[in-house]
């Protein structure tokens, strides 16, 4: 299949037409976001699917129900993606969206809003591997090729979402105030209990301990990698080949250092580095 018949180009970014319209994209830009809505916004490949369990728990007081009868793409659904307009009408408030879009592509609505935006980023080292053996398991896009030349592919944001660099300054520099909220992949990682809280206080829900202990027990990586509801096995195989590589496919930080010769990432974390300018001093991680 040829790039043209399996993405589309919407202002500059390259989008999967299999879950991806021209229809999806204006919906979304027409979407009316309500006060009480919350939106986790990530980079592809930057704990998107972690977050699709995590909110529901959080906004029903620690309520299982959603992430054992919902899949995930519809209980919190992708802003910007066609399955959007089907259940719209079913989310429950407050709702929970998520998002890659970058901010400057945020629909009108979300400005005039008071909805809540928790941005979760990623060693971007950890984002290409994991995207990387995405793209070879996700039939809806294109073969990365050798680890090297998809690293170019990245740093060149011909990727689907563009730059990680890009999107990275664009939501670092909003006009947001106290409506958005920064965490890391890492820190979700080292301590999950710690990171609901802080994500439980953003909503104003201020969960008790054991409430938090017991959401962090169903978002362990385990625990999800064994709900069918969360680990994308109710994908056709043509769509997703576990075959080739799990969805859900270690959970860990630090994997990079498993695929990066010390040329790569010497050339990875100078364009990283040059791109960011400032930023790049308050990453809370070491590029090297």
């Amino acid at each position: 299949m040829s790039s043209e018949e399996m993405y589309l180009l919407y202002h500059g970014l390259i989008l999967p037409k299999e879950t991806h319209s021209l229809e999806s994209l204006k919906f979304a830009q027409e979407f009316t976001f309500k006060d009480e809505d919350v939106v986790a916004v990530t980079y592809p490949k930057s704990g998107t699917i972690w977050m699709q369990e995590i909110l529901p728990l959080v906004l029903n007081g620690g309520d299982l129900t959603p992430i054992q009868t919902i899949p995930n793409w519809d209980r919190v659904p992708w802003l910007e993606e066609k399955r959007l307009a089907v259940v719209v009408d079913q989310l429950a408030s407050p709702r929970a969206l998520v998002t890659h879009f970058p901010y400057h592509l945020m629909p009108p609505s979300f400005h005039t809003s008071k909805a809540k935006v928790i941005y979760v980023i990623r060693n971007p080292k950890d984002v290409i591997v994991s995207s990387y053996y995405f793209h070879q398991m996700a039939g809806f896009l294109d073969d990365p090729g050798t680890f090297d030349e998809f690293i170019n592919k990245f740093l060149e944001g011909r990727v689907m979402f563009g730059k990680w660099t890009d999107h990275v300054k664009g939501w670092r520099h909003t006009e947001l105030g106290d409506r958005i909220m920064y965490i890391t992949y890492e820190e979700m990682l080292q301590d999950l209990p710690a990171a609901l809280g802080r994500i439980s206080d953003f909503l104003g829900r201020h969960l008790s301990e054991e409430t938090i202990q017991k959401i962090a027990q169903h978002c362990s990586f385990k625990n999800m990698k064994a709900n069918n509801m969360s680990n994308f096995s109710l994908v056709p195989k043509v769509h997703m080949d576990p075959d080739k590589s799990p969805f859900l496919r270690k959970g860990i930080a630090g994997d990079w250092k498993n695929h990066f010769s010390s040329e790569l990432l010497a050339r990875f974390t100078s364009v990283i580095h040059k791109e960011l300018g400032s930023d790049s001093v308050s990453l809370p991680w070491s590029l090297d």
